[in-house]
């Protein structure tokens, strides 16, 4: 990394600066998150972790042992493990439920990023247009001979997004029908 005498460069304090904003906008969205999202992404870490894991193990493993006789010395309550399969069943639909919310808030946070992605994109794009007719600019000023670079003059012109959009739709149109 390098630095100045004022400390470290700029692209460093800028990369901290983007990270510090990026950092605070997530915990921003957390914080405004509903409660209902809140509790269904607590239930989800929850039962995505190895408590979750070992506390059902030993609840499960006890619960067959007691009611298929080996633990003799604790009556039996569910011979058949009829409650025990109504109680898991009834608890995996509760947990794909908090599981599946959770993730459309994480599809709603990946669209959001794929947006600032396009958009980041786009501006970059745009930029090295601009950068690409200033030096072809003073190239031209400086009577470079460019013949034979004829891609330079594709580059410098903008892509307009909605025409990369419908070039994607028409090769996949034509891709499916290929195939299908």
């Amino acid at each position: 990394m390098e630095h100045s005498e004022d400390g470290p460069s700029t692209v460093s304090r800028r990369l901290d600066r983007n990270i510090e904003a990026l950092l605070e906008r997530r915990q921003r969205d957390a914080r405004s998150a509903s409660l209902e999202d809140r509790i269904a992404g607590t239930i989800t870490r929850f039962a995505g972790s190895m408590v979750f894991v070992y506390i059902h193990a030993v609840i499960f493993g006890l619960w067959i042992l007691i009611n298929t006789g080996v633990l003799a010395f604790i009556p039996a309550f569910d011979p058949s493990l009829v409650i025990l399969a109504m109680i898991a069943s009834v608890e995996a639909i509760f947990i794909s439920t908090f599981v599946m919310i959770s993730q459309n808030r994480m599809a709603e946070v990946d669209d959001k990023r794929a947006d600032l992605n396009l958009q980041i994109s786009l501006l970059a794009e745009h930029e090295a247009t601009q950068i690409l007719n200033l030096l072809s600019a003073i190239a031209e000023k400086l009577n470079v001979d460019l013949t034979g670079m004829e891609e330079i003059e594709q580059l410098k012109k903008d892509v307009m997004p909605e025409d990369v959009l419908d070039a994607m739709e028409k090769k996949e149109g034509e891709g499916g029908a290929a195939t299908g």
